[in-house]
């Protein structure tokens, strides 16, 4: 039996949730978002609050039970308060700069890494170290800055590179003469 999805999801004031051809819409104050729902699995809508259903009890509807209703609720999360995520460039020279929807970043390499920002995310860049990843899609967000860290991962004796705020490195020990 999964204990998440059997949880009903409380809607926020100036939330709507739709249900329509086997896609849920959730439309919000700050965004609007549609997701194809999960198989062996159902949406009842009422006033205040969205129950997710299954179809049977096989372990397979059990599962979608609850990738469903998580689903759904980070969507109603996303478009009433967003998701975001912070990175720090650490390295001597290298930096990050926006033009328009494009991510400059000059991680020391012979050439300037472009970034096209995808529609429905936010970058924004503070003392040219600093960038803050924002959108209401908790996957893109989460996408676009995995993307971002990759051009150039923490390497392990400087720690030079790209990293989420927080995030910490072990440091390997250099090699030593002797």
């Amino acid at each position: 039996m999964s204990r998440v999805g059997n949880k009903p999801i409380v809607l926020p004031a100036g939330t709507k949730v739709a249900f329509r051809d086997g896609v849920v819409e959730v439309e919000g104050p700050k965004a609007k978002l549609a997701r194809p729902l999960p198989p062996l699995t159902a949406v009842q809508i009422a006033a205040d609050q969205v129950v997710v259903s299954r179809a049977d009890d096989s372990n397979r509807a059990r599962a979608m039970h609850g990738l469903a209703r998580s689903l759904i609720a980070g969507m109603i999360n996303g478009v009433n308060a967003g998701y975001r995520k912070q990175l720090e460039i650490v390295g001597v020279g290298y930096r990050a700069q926006i033009a328009g929807q494009q991510l400059t970043l000059h991680l020391g390499f012979s050439h300037p890494v472009v970034y096209p920002i995808p529609p429905g995310v936010k970058v924004t860049v503070v003392d040219n170290t600093k960038l803050t990843v924002e959108g209401a899609d908790k996957q893109m967000v989460g996408e676009v800055a995995a993307s971002i860290r990759r051009f150039r991962k923490p390497e392990p004796y400087k720690g030079k590179g790209v990293r989420y705020l927080g995030e910490h490195i072990v440091m390997k020990e250099g090699k030593t003469v002797g």
